[in-house]
This record gives structure tokens, C-alpha cells and sequence, in this order.
């Protein structure tokens, strides 16, 4: 885990999306492109840091194999909808283990719950749970986009998840399209708290088509 948290301790706010994106959805979630296809996007862009963070699922990760990456660095990840209290949430999971038991038992068991918004909202994940799951399966936790999070205390939310081992922020994301509409708080907000509670900062771009480069 220490080496995972080097590696992206290390990334600059330059980096992202230039050549680092941890904020990809496949067609095994919502995504359009198949992994193999981002991959090979990912290459030809220039990236050298991706991850394929599909909405409470690892299956992409079964469809991408050593000699898929050519030099490409993949850091497994997965995006879990949960809950804390009353607040719906974004929970990140990054160098997971893809083939752990307790992380699979938290999977989606259906299509819908990766694809759909109106289904996945009624997760019954409860964000405690998913971050000792995601430590348990070898990663590092990350609440994602955390300007659109609706608490109305933010910070005081961050450092009860703290608590539970969350270990960085989504800071370099693009807000855009509905995210840019119920963005409750402003970034330069998240930065402080980040800073605060010596969390690190992740980012991408939350592609879900085939701009892995774009904020758009």
C-alpha cells in the first residue's frame, strides 16, 4: 500500500490529465468503451497512469491482461456507491486486490447496479464498511468528486471517514454536465481539508465515452 500511496503522492495537479487519469468507466458499468479499447486510447494519448473505476464492479479487470498494457500502468480500482449517515456517496478503491472475497461480496450481484443512477442510489453499502473493505482487499480509499458530496458540515464529514481509514480526496476533477450543477461545495474548500488531514489528493477526468484526456 505504501508504494501505491508514493506513486500517487507524486502526481502533480499538471499530471492530471496529461498523463494520469484514475477516473475511468468501462461498458461493464456505464462506460462506453470496452477495456481493452481504453487501454489502447490511454496509449495512443500518451497516458502512463490509468485506472478503470466501474461502478461497484472489478470485471473489467478480467478483460485486460500484461500483454494488453505495453508500458501502460494500470492501478486496479473500483467506484463504490454508499451511504454515511444521510449523505449518498462516491467511494474510490485503488491497487486492490480484484480477485478478493470481501471485495467481490460487496459487488454488484446485477447489470442495473452498475449501469443505472436511480438503482444505484438505493445502495445498501454503508461507507465505514466499503473503506475497511477496500483496505482489507490491499487499497487505498478515496471519496470521489467530494465538491458534489451534500453534508452540509463537510469537513467534519471527512474526518469521521478518516477515522474509518479513508486516505485522499478527488481533488483534480472536472465537475462538469450534472456534477457542475449540484456542486455544494467549492474546491478550494476540499484542498484545505485535504491539506488538514494530510489525505492525498487524487484526480481524472470520470470518463465515461472516449475522452481520456478531456475535462469536458
Amino acid at each position: 500500500m505504501s508504494s501505491i500511496k508514493e506513486t500517487i503522492s507524486g502526481f502533480s495537479r499538471s499530471d492530471y490529465f496529461s498523463r494520469v487519469n484514475l477516473h475511468i468507466h468501462s461498458n461493464f458499468s456505464d462506460g462506453l468503451l470496452s477495456p481493452k479499447e481504453i487501454v489502447k486510447k490511454a496509449r495512443e494519448a500518451g497516458l502512463e497512469y490509468i485506472s478503470i473505476t466501474d461502478h461497484n464492479t472489478v470485471e473489467a479487470y478480467k478483460h485486460i491482461g500484461p500483454e494488453n498494457l505495453n508500458g501502460l500502468n494500470l492501478i486496479t480500482g473500483v467506484e463504490f456507491d454508499c451511504w454515511y449517515r444521510t449523505d449518498f456517496m462516491h467511494i474510490l478503491g485503488y491497487a486492490i486486490d480484484v480477485k478478493n472475497k470481501e471485495l467481490l461480496d460487496i459487488c454488484a450481484k446485477t447489470r442495473s447496479e452498475t449501469r443505472f443512477d436511480l438503482i444505484r442510489i438505493f445502495s445498501s453499502r454503508k461507507a465505514p464498511d466499503v473503506i475497511k473493505t477496500i483496505k482489507n482487499a490491499g487499497g487505498i480509499a478515496v471519496l470521489a468528486h467530494p465538491a458534489c458530496c451534500w453534508s452540509l458540515n463537510i469537513e467534519k464529514m471527512v474526518r469521521e471517514l478518516v477515522s474509518y481509514g479513508l486516505d485522499g480526496l478527488e481533488l483534480y476533477y472536472p465537475y462538469v454536465r450534472h456534477r457542475k450543477i449540484v456542486k455544494f461545495h467549492c474546491i478550494k474548500k476540499i484542498k484545505k481539508i485535504a491539506e488538514k488531514y494530510q489525505l492525498l489528493l487524487t484526480g481524472g477526468n470520470d470518463c465515461h465515452k472516449s475522452d481520456l484526456t478531456t475535462c469536458k
